[in-house]
Order: structure tokens, then sequence, then C-alpha cells
């Protein structure tokens, strides 16, 4: 964890941090949330906020312009190798794998952005849809595919797989 310019992150004592976590600047990362392997939470320009239970995954980037504020919701995902550079991913969504979201971009409540989608700058993806594709569109409601299971039990599994890794990782 590093200061910039005064600003150092503010990480809740029953959050998980990888050890090889990177978190710059004005970074608040709330009770449950876990930041894995390679994430880079670089605030030196912007306010980052990791809201209770959320998981951020291995190698994603978050970031934002000058000024931002960029919030990862409770209990959301955003998967393995993202770069998230938009406005809100909201509670219990997920922006899958190698995914990213641009500038001032929104995804809603219980979404799931597929894997390998592009939200473009300004883009909004609303609550409770499957999206997908490069722009991602929506593609139909979540309720009843897949995707929708993987909404309600991933951040949970993540909390869980956290506490054993804050338990149960060692170096050697």
């Amino acid at each position: 964890m590093f200061e910039f310019e005064g600003k150092r992150p503010q990480v809740h004592p029953e959050a998980f941090i990888a050890p090889t976590a990177t978190l710059i600047g004005d970074v608040t990362v709330e009770k449950g949330a876990s930041i894995w392997y390679g994430v880079v939470l670089r605030a030196d320009i912007c306010t980052i906020i990791v809201r209770e239970g959320a998981n951020i995954q291995d190698n994603s980037v978050v970031h934002g312009g000058p000024e931002a504020v960029v919030e990862i919701g409770a209990h959301s995902t955003v998967a393995h190798s993202c770069v998230m550079h938009g406005k809100r991913l909201g509670e219990k969504s997920i922006l899958a794998n190698n995914s990213v979201m641009l500038d001032d971009s929104v995804i809603g409540d219980g979404t799931m952005v597929a894997a390998s989608s592009m939200i473009g700058p300004g883009g909004s993806i609303p609550d409770h849809v499957l999206a997908a594709g490069a722009p991602a569109q929506v593609k139909k409601p979540i309720a009843g595919t897949p995707a929708e299971f993987w909404v309600q039990v991933n951040g949970d599994y993540y909390a869980d797989l956290a506490r054993r890794h804050a338990n149960g990782v060692r170096e050697v």
C-alpha cells in the first residue's frame, strides 16, 4: 500500500488484501472485501471505493479519470484480468474475465457482463440483465439463466475463499 500526495488506502481489518496486490492513494476497502493477487487499485487522481463483500480478482486494474469516484458495489465481482476505468459496478454484479469498463460507464445491480466484453465511455448496462460483446449489449434478462446463479453466489464464494487465504496462505 502506498500513500500518494497525502492520501493513503483505508482498509477494514476484516478485508483480505493479497500480498502481491497494490493499493495507491485514495482507496477504501470495506469489511469482507477481497483484493486478489496482482490487482492494482490506483487512486492517485480519483477515489476508489470497494464496498462490503466485493472482490477484485487476479491481475485486474481499477483506476479512474481526474476526480472520478469509482465504486465497486457490495458483493460484486471484478473478475480476472479486467480493466475497470468506469464509474460504478452495481451490487451483486459481475464484470467477467478480461472485460473492460471505460470512463464514466455504469453496470447496474444484479447484472453480469460476459467475459471479454467492453462497455464504452459513458455506457450504461441496466439492472438484472446479461450483457455481452464489444461494445456490450443487453442480451436478455438474467432471471432463469445460469448467469443468475453466479451473480447470486459468487460474492459469498469469494468471501469464504478470502478467509481461507487470510488464514492459510504462507510465503515459501
